[in-house]
């Protein structure tokens, strides 16, 4: 029987993997290495992450330690991009050969005293921990009121509308006006799209860089004092989401600023959709709450992630109903333990107990130490 089940083979789940090898707690981690970030994010992307956001809680093999070994700086490779994330990844994974089983849970269950798991090739396993770490690949969300008004086949989220190719002599809308929008949309332009319009609530953000060493300095804060981000007032804990919201949301990156105001883009600030309807040459006619009409080929909904443990395809009935939730999200204890004794979730999903910082990898590392202790000590 295995001691700790991972899964989820993304930054987070690799993090730990690598903490728990060195460690010496055995385990297997299950998922395909990075596949979200392979499939689900376009070419050409870049992260809004630094090259301190590495994935060693150790400090041996961070994104520096790679950049040395190519005779490469940090300013030549920032802003990163998704290429060279990809590889540095890959780099990390060669260093600490983790032990990746790549097949995909179907079924989680918890019997008395252990999991049982099984695979999609066949494969039944048992483990005493499980650790759910799959980031943002179930949870995409775009809100009802625009859902209901777009023909089905004529909208996707950003997450499934990667292949920008594809859009190349088309006309686009995307809704929504945070990073990812206009990421996509300067994407879009350069591989082709023919008219991009972008329809958003609010006034269009500042091209300003983003500056996360606070957001840092909070993670670190939690890996040695675990509830910290809990015991704030509620008026405490929404004070560090604004913070945070407004460091990722009323922020655009410089790098977009020349790439979004050209001729083929327009903007819609302060607009949201009214109405979309087929038109007999199959494109979509959209009416925007300003008023003005535009005629479309295909819609992008830039919406974000939320939450929703239900949507987890792989939890058993009975698991999933024994498992205390709270507005989606897992209730989790200062380990990132839930209810349920050996069951452990993080990434996105402690988001409401860890706060907002763990929808981004610069917590995989505090993330990695505070599981790591609980499961070192049971392994003891």
């Amino acid at each position: 029987m295995l001691h700790t089940l991972i899964i989820g083979a993304g930054p987070f789940g690799l993090t730990l993997s690598a903490h728990l090898k060195k460690q010496e707690v055995s385990h297997v981690v299950v998922g395909k290495p990075m596949e979200f970030w392979e499939k689900n994010m376009p070419e050409g992307m870049f992260l809004r992450s630094g090259c301190d956001w590495h994935l060693d809680v150790a400090g041996e093999h961070t994104m520096e330690a790679f950049l040395q070994e190519r005779g490469l700086t940090v300013a030549e490779v920032e802003p990163i991009a998704l290429d060279f994330y990809l590889e540095y990844v890959r780099w990390f994974m060669q260093q600490t050969a983790l032990p990746i089983h790549q097949a995909y849970v179907t079924d989680l269950q918890k019997k008395e005293d252990y999991f049982l798991v099984k695979l999609d090739d066949g494969s039944v396993l048992e483990a005493q921990h499980v650790v759910v770490a799959v980031g943002f690949y179930y949870f995409p969300f775009t809100p009802t009121e625009v859902t209901q008004l777009l023909p089905q086949g004529y909208f996707s989220h950003t997450c499934h509308a990667v292949d920008l190719a594809a859009f190349s002599e088309k006309r686009v809308l995307i809704i929504g006006g945070r990073q990812s929008a206009f990421e996509w949309t300067a994407l879009l332009r350069e591989k082709g799209t023919t008219q991009v319009h972008v329809s958003y609530r609010h006034e269009t953000p500042q091209f300003s860089e983003a500056h996360w060493g606070w957001v840092m300095d909070v993670v670190n804060t939690i890996g040695n004092h675990p509830t910290w981000f809990r015991e704030l007032s509620p008026e405490g804990k929404e004070e560090y989401r604004y913070r945070l919201w407004a460091e990722g949301r009323l922020k655009l990156e410089p790098w977009l600023d020349a790439r979004i105001h050209q001729e083929n883009v327009a903007l819609y600030p302060q607009t949201q959709l009214v109405s979309a309807e087929v038109t007999p040459q199959n494109s979509l006619k959209i009416r925007l709450s300003s008023g003005e009409e535009i005629e479309v080929d295909h819609v992008i909904t830039a919406t974000g992630y939320k939450v929703e443990t239900s949507q987890l395809p792989f939890l058993h009935p009975d698991l999933l109903a024994s498992l205390h939730c709270t507005n989606g999200f897992p209730c989790l204890d200062a380990h990132f333990q839930s209810n349920i004794p050996g069951l452990y979730f993080t990434s996105l999903m402690a988001g409401q107990d860890f706060g907002p910082f763990f929808g981004f990898t610069i917590a995989v590392r505090t993330s990695a130490k505070l599981i790591g202790q609980s499961l070192l000590e049971k392994s003891n």
